[in-house]
């Protein structure tokens, strides 16, 4: 497996985090967070989005496995999925903000293109 971003976090609460980062992105379809976390989001949603593009009970039940809501999942293999039907992967973008006020962490926009 790739090599992952701790987060300054311990591993339960990563997971935690990072699943309920890309279930909040799926249902929005737009999330700003800092720019390390919208990296390792990246990288689960477009496997979300591909195992949306299978569309099989065993791809639904994986997914289901790590999207924390059943309505995302629907939305995700009825319409985020079919929309990037042509499309070989790429399907998010990172766009860079600016440091945030508090305590100037580089803050950026995840969003679907």
């Amino acid at each position: 497996m790739a090599h992952q971003r701790k987060l300054g976090r311990p591993t339960d609460q990563r997971i935690a985090m990072l699943r309920n980062l890309t279930t909040s992105f799926l249902e929005a379809g737009k999330i700003e967070t800092t720019t390390t976390r919208a990296k390792e989001v990246q990288k689960l949603a477009e496997k979300m989005i591909t195992l949306g593009k299978k569309d099989t009970l065993h791809t639904r039940r994986q997914a289901l496995a790590f999207i924390t809501k059943e309505d995302v999942v629907t939305k995700l293999f009825s319409e985020i999925a079919p929309k990037y039907a042509e499309r070989n992967g790429g399907y998010t973008r990172i766009i860079k903000v600016g440091p945030r006020r508090g305590d100037a962490a580089e803050v950026s926009v995840l969003e679907l293109v």
